[in-house]
Formats: structure tokens, sequence, C-alpha cells
């Protein structure tokens, strides 16, 4: 120890020597920064990571140990070789990166540990080829034993430098493993120097091309000063593309990628940051919800992109009306969110509205296309309704949803009643999942008829919703409801089955039409399912028919053609349901075989009245009887609505006129009667022939 002492206090320059332990301790905590990102790195970005702690560490290991050898104070030191000097450089560098690779490998085993031993073996042996690169009077000796205790230091200390990095306890590690690496450069060079000695020699050696103290000096300042400058940048560019990419990924949180506008957490948090700010005491805010009317059907018509491109428009003409304290956000699908700022009256909150309802509504001209549409708009007011952004935007919301339910273009300001509504939907829609298992759900039946002879051709299956509190609930609210929910699937599928299984056991076999949901329709199981009910309850395929609107078919063509196909496999017939309400009727019986198409009512109420109604029924019935697909029209209330339509050669009437919807008991009873009056009909056709057999035989018998 003493040894090691004299070596440190009397053989060396303090000046040079405090010069080497800066230089390694800078360079030490620079190193295992890059270290510590070398194991958080996954990507290929880590390789140059790695080759960069390499070069620092392996600098540093070797500025440190030609420093400290010009602090070493011997008279008969010559020079440095320039192979083994550079060489010894190269082993630096090439051992340090070659132990940090070994020990980023792993995250658990013992191999991150055998990387710092690794370390410490190249610590060594660049400082003992650095020592052979030295050249003196004389010869130097080595004693065996601080030899060996500067490899074990070595290798220890490189050991827990990484253990320290790859096995972090606290947040104080990193400066434990930068304090090891400092103690395995320094310990190994220290204990080693202290077990050399020059033993002189008066043999002249020559001594060409050795580099002086001084030039390596120079050299080793010069090779630190760069690595660590190169560090430095690096860093400085890493953090800067972080900061950049940062700033980059936050903006893509905040904004919708398709307008640029802000998206639903960059309205909230924009909308919770002004609330907080405010502007004065009596100033509000106005919380716009503006819904685009109409666009589901334009969207599936037109196709995604001419929605998107018409979103792209709406978003562009509502921003350049906006002025000072006025924010645009697309909150969802086709809905946006628009703030105005310091407002203190409710008419500027309406003339805001007005003003983005005038933008929305002109016409978006896109090739040979003109699409018009409007938007219903309802708005919330700071502080009023609400101190929140959830608070404020779910008002406006139901705002707007009134507007809505209101015929449309329309624009409402939120009214406490509005989330009285809502909260009865609510009520209402969790109460209707419930309702299947609760056994609240009825099929009721509503007869089809042959228009000449009004027999009963068939029946459709309408599903009814007996509350146990409310009493029958209307399909007209309780059906949207089903379909915002989610589980318009599940009651489809429970009517389906029902009217399958009832129908299975009537004493006619007429058959009965189910209709299915938009949704049901994209469910790639349909068919399967339908198969499954058709076996489970026995009843013929040829019995079913499904009905599908062209809401559910514009969804998606593909799948729906594909689904109508597998139906009509087995042998389940299909039919158009409200005919002539939607946006592609003539596409879609070209392109899908449909057995039947229904005529909707609002085209039957006033056929005997209004020129256009009559003249769409007739087309239809005309295109129905070109195509060879029976007609059967909706709605008929009175005799005169049956008379035109048998006068025009519709085949088949449901409506009023026969009857309303009945429950499967009333519909048994009808059935069988007319299952009896059919039986008595058939015994009376029967009964003549036979008597006038008999009267034969006993006129034959008389005359024989």
């Amino acid at each position: 120890m003493n040894i090691l002492f004299n070596c440190i206090a009397y053989m060396h320059d303090p000046v040079f020597l405090a010069l080497s332990v800066i230089t390694l301790v800078c360079g030490a905590v620079v190193t295992l920064r890059l270290f510590a990102r070398v194991r958080r790195t996954e990507n290929d970005i880590r390789i140059l990571w790695l080759a960069l702690a390499g070069l620092i560490g392996g600098g540093t290991i070797w500025s440190t140990h030609f420093v400290a050898m010009i602090a070493y104070e011997s008279d008969f030191i010559l020079g440095y070789e320039p192979v083994l000097t550079f060489m010894s450089l190269i082993i630096a560098i090439t051992a340090t990166t070659l132990g940090f690779l070994i020990a980023s490998v792993t995250k658990q085993s013992y191999v991150i540990e055998f990387g710092g031993i690794v370390l410490g073996l190249g610590i060594s042996a660049m400082h003992y080829t650095g020592m052979m690169a030295m050249k003196v009077h004389g010869a130097l000796e080595w004693s065996t034993v601080p030899v060996i205790i500067s490899l074990i230091t070595g290798c220890f200390f490189g050991a827990i430098t990484v253990n320290r990095i790859a096995r972090p306890i606290t947040r104080f590690c990193k400066y434990g493993g930068a304090l090891s690496f400092v103690l395995a450069v320094a310990s190994m060079h220290f204990v080693s120097m202290s077990g050399m000695t020059i033993l002189p020699s008066n043999i002249q050696l020559e001594t060409p091309n050795l580099i002086s103290k001084e030039f390596l000096g120079i050299g080793a300042f010069t090779v630190m000063a760069l690595l660590l400058a190169v560090s430095f940048i690096t860093n400085l560019i890493d953090m800067k593309t972080t900061e950049v990419t940062s700033k980059h990924y936050e903006h893509l949180a905040l904004h919708d990628p398709l307008t640029g506008s802000l998206n639903r957490r960059g309205c909230e948090q924009f909308l919770d940051k002004i609330i907080a700010v405010g502007t004065d005491d009596t100033a509000g805010i106005a919380v716009l919800a503006v819904d685009l009317d109409d666009f589901k059907e334009i969207n599936e018509v037109h196709g995604h992109t001419t929605g998107d491109h018409l979103l792209c428009a709406i978003n562009e003409r509502i921003s350049n009306v906006l002025g000072n304290n006025e924010t645009l956000a697309r909150f969802g699908a086709d809905e946006f969110i628009a703030i105005k700022s310091s407002i203190y009256t409710e008419r500027e909150a309406k003339e805001f509205a007005k003003r983005i309802s005038k933008a929305v509504s002109k016409p978006l001209l896109k090739g040979d296309l003109d699409i018009s549409t409007s938007a219903s708009i309802g708005f919330s007011f700071f502080p009023h309704h609400g101190d929140t952004s959830a608070q404020l935007i779910e008002k406006a919301k139901l705002a707007m949803y009134h507007s809505k339910s209101n015929g449309k273009n329309g624009i409402s300001a939120y009214e406490k009643s509005m989330g009285e509504a809502n909260k009865e939907r609510n009520t209402l829609a969790l109460e209707l999942s419930q309702s299947i298992k609760n056994g609240e759900l009825e099929v009721y039946y509503q007869l089809q008829n042959d228009t000449h002879t009004r027999a009963i051709t068939g029946v459709e299956a309408l599903l009814r919703w007996n509350h146990p509190t409310r009493g029958i609930v209307s399909p007209a609210i309780f059906i949207p409801i089903a379909e915002e929910n989610g589980f318009i699937c599940e009651i489809g599928d429970w009517v389906l089955k029902q009217a399958c299984k009832q129908a299975s056991q009537w004493s006619v076999p007429i058959k009965v039409a189910v209709n299915v949901a938009p949704r049901q329709l994209t469910d790639r199981d349909l068919p399967k399912k339908v198969h499954a009910i058709l076996l489970e309850t026995g009843l013929s395929p040829s019995r079913l028919e499904i009905e599908i609107t062209e809401s559910g078919i514009i969804a998606d063509t593909a799948l729906a053609l594909h689904s109508i196909r597998q139906l009509k496999a087995l042998g389940v017939k299909l039919a158009m349901d409200d005919y002539g309400t939607g946006y592609s009727s003539l596409f879609t019986l070209q392109n899908f075989p449909f057995d039947k198409i229904k005529i909707d009512r609002e085209f039957i109420k006033e056929i005997n009245t209004n020129k256009q109604s009559s003249a769409i029924v007739q087309s239809t019935l005309i295109l129905g009887d070109s195509l060879d697909i029976p007609i059967l029209a909706e709605g008929v209330e009175t005799e005169e609505h049956l008379q035109f339509l048998s006068k025009q050669g519709c085949q088949e009437v449901q409506g009023y006129l026969f009857g309303k919807p009945m429950p499967n008991s009333n519909l048994v009873k009808i059935l069988d009667d007319q299952a009896a009056k059919e039986n008595n009909v058939a015994k009376l056709n029967r009964k003549p022939a036979t008597v006038t057999g008999r009267s034969e035989a006993r006129r034959l018998q008389v005359v024989s």
C-alpha cells in the first residue's frame, strides 16, 4: 500500500495527474450514459449508440493512460513507439465495444457481468500495450503481485460498472457505474505502475521516430476533446430530434389526420385550458356540437373517398368563417365541435351557430357530383351548463340530438329537459338489454294478402316490447336504441328464431317474412345462423322470407352479396324492403337476386291523390313485371288503395285494411279457422261425387 501511495504521490506531476483524473471522470460519465442508451434502445440505431459508447469509452481509457504517463516523472523515458501507441488505442476501443455488446445482449443472466470482465481485460491489454510502446534507457521490470492485482481490480470494477447500469436499484446507480469505471481504469493503471521498475542501462539506444511526451500529451488531449465534442454534438442532435419527434407525435395525438383540426382529445384539452385561464368574470364560452345530416347515406352511396372529401371541404369552410377566439375540432366521424370564448349572451352563440350552418349548407361540387348537406347544431354555455369540457360537450351534443330529432338542419340551445330525456333513453337501453332474458319481447304478425282474392299469402314478423311498467313500447323508440347500443343483432337473431319456431307449428303453411337489420347483414355468420335455426325449428326454407333494406346492402356491398347468395342457396326467399326510399334502388335490383319487392308505405298513402306517388308505384309495378319479380305494397289502408293496386297488377298487399299486427295466438286462430274452412270445402267437393256414385249404383242394380 505504501508503494502504491508513493507511486501516486511522489512519482507523478500533480497537475498532469489531476488532468488525467478529470479526463477519466468526464469520459466515464459520458461513456456510461451512452451505454445506458444502448441498453434502452431496441431498434437498428442501437448499434450506432454502441459504436459511439465504445469509441468514447476506449478513447477515455487511452487518453487517461497517456496523460497519466506524461505525469509520471522519470528521466529514463525516451518516448513512445508510434505503432504500439496507436495499437493500444485500437485495443481500448475494440475491447470497450465488445464488453458493452456482451453486456447489452441480455437483461437477466450473468453474461452482463462477463461483459464487464471483458471491459476490464481490455483496460489491462491497453495499459500493457501502451507500456510496451514506452521506450526507456534500460529495461522495464514488473513485480508479479501488483500485475495480478491490477488485472483482478480492473476486471472486478469493470463487472461492477456494467452491473450498476444494467441492474439499477435506485436512481443513483448510474453514478455508481461511473465511479466503478473510474476505479477500473485508475486501479489498473496505478497498481500496475507501483509494480514497475526501470533498470537503467549505459548503452546508448537509437530512438528514431519516437513520439515525445509533449506531442503525445497534445495528441491525447486532442483525441479526448474530439471524442467528447462528438459525443456532445451527437447527444444534442438526439435531444433535438427527440424534442421534434415528441412535438410531432403530440401534434398527431391532438389533431385529426384527415382535416388537420383538433381531435377529440385536443378539443377537450383546449377547452379545459381556456376554462381554467378564463378571460374575465363576466365572459362565457359557447360550445357547439355540429353533426352533418345524412352523412352516412352520402358516404355509403358515393363512397368513403367522397365522404372524406366532403368532411375536408366542410372543415375548411367552417375554418374560413371563424373569427378571433373561435376554434374548430373534428370530434367524431361526421361530428365537429366549435368553441367561441369571450362571449356574453346566448344571442352571440346563436349567431355563431348560424354562421357555421350557412357555411356547411353550401353545395359541394366534385366532378359530376353536386352534393348538398346540412348540419344539426346544439350548443351549451359556460358557466351556466357546466364547468368542465366533458359537461359542456355532453350537453352541447344533447342539444344537437334535439335538433336532429326535430327535423334536422336546426339550432338548439341546451335545456335541462334534454338531459332528462337522455337519461330516460339510457334507462331504456339498459332495460332493453335485459328484455330477452326477462321474456318481455314478443313477435307480432301482420297479414299479407292476395290483391285479387284477398286470401292470406303470408305474414310479416314484427317485434313488440311489452315493458312491465311502461306497457307496449313503440319499435320506433327501442329499435334505434338497440342499434346505437350494439344489441340489435342479438334481438334480431331472437326474432328470427321465434318466428321460425312459431311458423313451423301453424296449421296453414304460409310464408313468414322477417326483417334483418343492416348490422345483422354485415355478420359473416348470418347464413350459418339461419341454417341452424331452420334445422332446429324444422321450418321449410321456402317458407322463410328475409327482408333487407337498401341501407343494409350499401354498407358493405360485397359482404351483403356473399351472404345473400348463401341464403339463396339454402332455399330462403329474399325481399327488398322499403323500395324507393334509398339512393340506389335500381343498382340494388340489378346486382342482387331478390324474389320480391316491397313498395314503401309512404308511396301508398297518397296513391289516389298524389300524381307523383301513383306514377312511382305504377313504374315500380312495370319494372317488377319486366324483371319477373312479384310486388307487395305496404300501407294499404282503404278499399281505394286496394282497387288502384289491383287495377295496376300488384300481386300482394299488406296493411290495416286486412288487420293490424297481432300476437301469435290470434294468428293461430285465424289460420285454424281458414284450415277448417278449407277442409269443409274439400269435404263438400268430395261429397256430391260420392252421392252420385251411389245413386248410379242403385240405378244399375234396378236396371239389372
